[in-house]
């Protein structure tokens, strides 16, 4: 019996997206531009992942990521594509500090990820005898890196655990919220395994690095936020998908997928909704249960993967009360190295960062902490109340803040930063050949291409693109397959 030719005849498939973040709204967003139908599911009642607004003392801010890469071209330009183009702003400022060794101490330049090509630019962060270890380092012998290395293990056998703990750690915490010693140079840092897999001298290798950026430097911002907050990037695309004639559903959790033999059965909590194609763009446990019946494989490798938990809380205080803090002057914020033993890891000073912010509230300071990384989560579990105060207590002593804050906010994100350790890039490799065998089935998201948000995209994109092909394709050359030809080849 030969299979139903609707889809052959109309020209265009039916894709289901699975997650409301910002890889799922990109790959949705991208689909439609294909010609193909598009329903996104979205288990929780607000789209955006942990790109998110909210209130603060009446204003509104980012209660999830702030900004994003400018000098790659994903996210800025998805942003511009749904009307965003004039709210991009980069911030209006970029100078930042690392609280250690008891100081608020300048943030050192002319490094990769924390590591450094001059060591002299590092006085007063490092002591004499970290600056003395580094000098040591054209007289090693190379280090072998093999598949993947530590970051944290390399750079310390190159140039000393100083440098690690007091630059590397506070600095990859902040986009991974991880540890250094566990982190994966060939997945977080890729320019500097390269480097090491040459071998030779790591100081030249960073050299050679910014050397190469600078004779390509673009012009341009590095970073960009948007006017009203990052957060405000998902409901923007949710509506372009929305006017190009995709169907979102939010508090629709998925349930069970099963292939047909004409495509896939998507089992949500209230109906079976019918598909040629899906894009899964969960986090990874839930593309692990989701996956589990079709594909265990690339189930048990995506429940390995970890992830860390973290705390935003958001200050407000009467710019008045903070005007006599000279600490706070003329800073983005600053980094907090966890070997200082504080509950901070860092803090962003939104007012002086993002010109939209100190304009929406001229007579407010807003500044945020973050509190928890991998490993370090029981702070998680204090009340909120508790958060703030310690929040407030570090800021005192770095800062000499005061001031008693008008509002505040504690923003929680379980589980909300997938980690990369040694090996994760083999791990996603895997994952990805095992989905390859299901019939037009494609993962994206932060777990497999970078956690910021242009790689997020990147990785929606490619999802896309994959799936339009596979369905393209198949309605070109397969009209008159006959029933389960299409299920016996994917196995």
């Amino acid at each position: 019996m030969q299979r139903s030719t609707n889809r052959v005849d109309t020209g265009t498939g039916h894709v289901v997206v699975i997650g409301g973040g910002i890889a799922g709204l990109a790959a949705a967003h991208r689909l439609l531009a294909t010609g193909l139908r598009v329903t996104l599911l979205e288990a929780t009642d607000r789209l955006g992942g942990k790109l998110m607004t909210g209130d603060i003392a009446g204003t509104q801010v980012d209660l999830g990521a702030e900004s994003m890469l400018a000098r790659r071209p994903e996210a800025v330009d998805l942003a511009r594509a749904v009307g965003l183009g004039d709210r991009l702003q980069p911030p209006a400022t970029a100078t930042a500090a690392v609280w250690t060794r008891g100081e608020l101490r300048p943030m050192p330049k002319g490094h990769v990820m924390g590591v450094p090509g001059d060591p002299a630019a590092l006085g007063g962060v490092l002591s004499p005898e970290g600056l003395a270890r580094i000098a040591q380092e054209r007289d090693l012998t190379p280090t072998a890196v093999g598949d993947d290395v530590a970051v944290g293990a390399y750079v310390a056998d190159r140039l000393g655990r100083e440098v690690v703990d007091r630059l590397v750690e506070p600095l990859l915490g902040g986009v991974y919220a991880g540890d250094a010693y566990r982190l994966s140079m060939r997945a977080a840092v890729p320019q500097l395994f390269e480097v090491a897999r040459e071998g030779g001298s790591l100081l030249d290798g960073v050299q050679c690095i910014q050397q190469q950026a600078a004779a390509r430097r673009q012009t341009g911002p590095v970073f960009q936020g948007i006017d009203g907050g990052i957060g405000t990037l998902p409901d923007a695309v949710a509506d372009a998908v929305r006017a190009g004639g995709g169907e979102i559903l939010t508090a629709t959790p998925v349930l069970g997928l099963t292939r047909t033999t004409d495509g896939w059965d998507i089992r949500t909590d209230t109906r079976v909704i019918t598909a040629d194609g899906i894009v899964l763009a969960t986090p990874a446990w839930s593309a692990s249960t989701l996956l589990a019946a079709e594909s265990p494989a690339a189930s048990v490798e995506l429940a390995g993967v970890e992830y860390a938990s973290m705390a935003l809380v958001t200050l407000a205080f009467r710019r008045s009360d903070v005007a006599a803090t000279g600490a706070l002057d003329g800073r983005s914020g600053f980094l907090v190295p966890p070997v200082d033993g504080r509950t901070i890891k860092a803090s962003t000073f939104s007012t002086h960062k993002w010109k939209w912010v100190a304009d929406a509230a001229p007579d407010l300071f807003v500044l945020r902490t973050s509190v928890g990384r991998y490993g370090e989560e029981d702070h998680l579990h204090r009340e909120d109340t508790e958060l703030v105060d310690v929040s407030l207590r570090d800021l005192a002593e770095a800062t000499g803040l005061a001031a008693k804050p008008v509002d505040t906010e504690v923003t929680r994100w379980i589980g909300g930063l997938p980690q990369y350790p040694v090996g994760h890039l083999t791990r996603v490799a895997r994952i990805r050949d095992e989905v390859a065998k299901l019939p037009a089935l494609r993962v994206c998201g932060a777990v497999y291409d970078g956690v910021g948000i242009p790689a997020c995209i990147a990785s929606a994109h490619r999802a896309a693109d994959e799936i339009a092909a596979d369905l393209a394709g198949e309605i070109i050359a397969t009209p008159t397959l006959v029933q389960g030809t299409r299920s016996e080849a994917g196995q």
